[in-house]
């Protein structure tokens, strides 16, 4: 008989001897061990949720998998799935950990269920969308800025973003998505404001806008990611109705970095639902960048049947139907 449960403190050295490099990971030990340890979040209700939780299926109290899920900072009802591990070739047990954290957090509200698998994981691909309903909305690609020779050395003007801008950027974000990815990837303002609980999350975030020459206006937006404080992660938004430089973007970006670190990795994200994508793509190539990683975005909508009340009235017309003379 299987059995899911939340992870807990002892289950650790079970995981640790279930993943042979785990041992290796120590970033990824710390993550596991801290969560383990966090009993009080997991009996909050969902819209105070903001740290991740694991759970983990067992048989014979044997560890065959475990899943992890993070509330989306500002919108808890967005879940995301960030980790999921299973014993070699036992991809039943993949599946039913995923149903059980969409059964589990759907029946508390969430509406929705995003991850982002490699794109040559086809057995994983198959395992979400095949077997758990999720559809394939766009890509996300990571090019890394090796050796990067920008053509002008000049940085653009951004400032620190504040929870007042949170409006205007989630109307700049959802602005450049194409149409056909909007109903999926819509964001609302509160994914863009400062968590409550920033420094308990596990990846640091400074946020950046752009405005335009009146002061009145954001035209760009951007953020820069790290989990390790060693690799960085880009991500611009901009409006694609001003001839902005992501030379200066991103001139403006590694300065920032190099500001507190002397040596690091920095990526670019590329989102393909946007309408700037090809743009972006081409400018990409022309500085010579390589994309070190394609990921395929899924989306799991979550509805609830609205219940029916127990006294509801159902009516029907019956006899001649009324008619007009001309």
């Amino acid at each position: 008989m299987t059995v899911i449960r939340r992870l807990n403190c002892f289950d650790v050295p079970k995981i640790k001897k279930m993943i042979s490099y785990l041992g290796t990971d120590d970033k990824f030990s710390r993550a596991i061990t801290a969560e383990a340890f966090i009993i009080l979040h997991g009996v909050l209700p969902l819209k105070y949720k903001f740290l991740p939780e694991s759970f983990i299926l067992l048989e014979k109290n044997e560890i065959l998998g475990l899943i992890t899920v993070v509330p989306t900072n500002g919108n808890p009802y967005k879940i995301n799935i960030t980790r999921l591990i299973f014993q070699q070739n036992l991809y039943e047990a993949g599946k039913q950990l995923i149903d059980f954290v969409i059964s589990r957090y759907g029946a508390k509200g969430a509406v929705s269920f995003n991850v982002c698998v490699d794109q040559c994981h086809d057995e994983l691909l198959n395992l979400f969308m095949q077997g758990c309903g999720f559809r394939q909305c766009s890509y996300e690609n990571l090019w890394k800025l090796d050796n990067f020779k920008p053509q002008t050395l000049q940085k653009a003007n951004f400032r620190y973003c504040q929870n007042t801008d949170a409006k205007f950027v989630a109307e700049l974000y959802n602005g450049e998505l194409n149409s056909l990815y909007k109903p999926s990837m819509l964001r609302i303002p509160d994914e863009y404001k400062e968590p409550l609980f920033a420094g308990l999350t596990n990846f640091y975030k400074n946020r950046y806008v752009l405005e335009d020459e009146t002061g009145k206006k954001i035209i760009s937006y951007l953020s820069i990611t790290t989990s390790d404080n060693f690799n960085f992660i880009i991500d611009i938004s901009i409006n694609d109705g001003y001839n902005l430089s992501y030379d200066e973007i991103i001139n403006f970006a590694l300065s920032e970095i190099s500001r507190k670190k002397t040596k690091f990795f920095a990526f670019l994200k590329h989102r393909q639902y946007t309408k700037t994508a090809d743009a972006f793509e081409k400018y990409l190539h022309e500085r010579d960048l390589n994309c070190i990683q394609t990921q395929c975005v899924l989306v799991k909508d979550f509805y609830k049947p609205v219940k029916q009340c127990e006294n509801a009235i159902q009516v029907f017309l019956f006899g001649e139907n009324s008619l007009t003379a001309n």
